[in-house]
């Protein structure tokens, strides 16, 4: 962004007037889009962050691949972005929001769009038809809050209960990555670091046995931080494919 301070009586007065527009997830950014095309419409089982079918699903199917700075290794997965295309005819002011499910970049783009999210951008449904022969779009972003509930782990289908265990987390709300989990051992009361494997999955070899009690750290903005529950999060004998609620929200 370029800033110019020509008309400020002072460089003080100036970062004043532009606090605001650097607040985190207010600050508009200006990119190109483009899209994918699935069988429905909506997202991908395949898609880099390792959601699988929750990756189809997840906000009506209203999802995106994500461009590398975007995605950060797997850390942006599971953000939300208010996306807009640039052409007024048609084009509608609120745009769509999707969620980061993917990886993936053309020339020029931040976001390849599910085709569902591709046309939601259009001013009407009928318009839509006009913008997929455009292929790439102009657009700005912001980063915006995801406003789930409380946040919910998936026990990934490869687990063993035996020997390894693999997660992922969603419905993480708010502006905040998921930088980092840590699984409590209740023998030797101690917390043990789990390896963030790829896209949103983390996973620990020879997990500890019995009810497990999980610590994750956020980031948001410059600030991180950790969050956790005195409850139990994981239950003992947990399954490949599980899904258990917790009663953390990130904010």
């Amino acid at each position: 962004m370029a800033i110019s301070f020509n008309n400020c009586s002072t460089f003080m007065i100036c970062i004043i007037l532009l606090l605001p527009a650097f607040s985190f997830g207010t600050e508009n950014y200006y990119s190109k889009a483009t899209f994918y095309k699935t069988s429905d419409g909506k997202g991908t089982p395949t898609g880099a962050c390792g959601y699988g079918e929750h990756g189809r699903y997840v906000n009506d199917g209203l999802v995106t691949a994500a461009s590398w700075k975007l995605y950060k290794n797997g850390v942006g997965c599971g953000a939300c972005y208010q996306v807009r295309c640039k052409d007024e005819a048609l084009c509608s002011n609120e745009g769509v929001k999707v969620v980061v499910t993917d990886s993936g970049e053309g020339p020029g783009t931040d976001f390849i769009l599910s085709s569902d999210a591709f046309a939601k951008m259009a001013k009407h449904p009928k318009l839509a038809h006009m913008l997929f022969p455009k292929g790439v779009v102009d657009v700005d972003y912001k980063r915006v809050s995801c406003k789930y509930g409380n946040l919910k782990i998936k026990i990934n289908e490869h687990s063993n209960y035996h020997g390894y265990l693999a997660i992922f987390l969603f419905n993480n709300g708010g502006y905040a990555d998921i930088i980092a989990i840590e699984i409590y051992d209740v023998k030797s009361y101690k917390w043990i670091p789990m390896r963030r494997s790829y896209g949103a999955v983390f996973d620990l070899e020879n997990p500890p046995k019995g009810d497990l009690k999980l610590k994750i750290q956020i980031k948001e903005g410059e600030k991180t931080k950790w969050i956790h529950s005195d409850k139990t999060v994981i239950p003992d004998y947990w399954k490949p494919g599980s899904i258990y609620e917790t009663d953390i929200q990130i904010p």
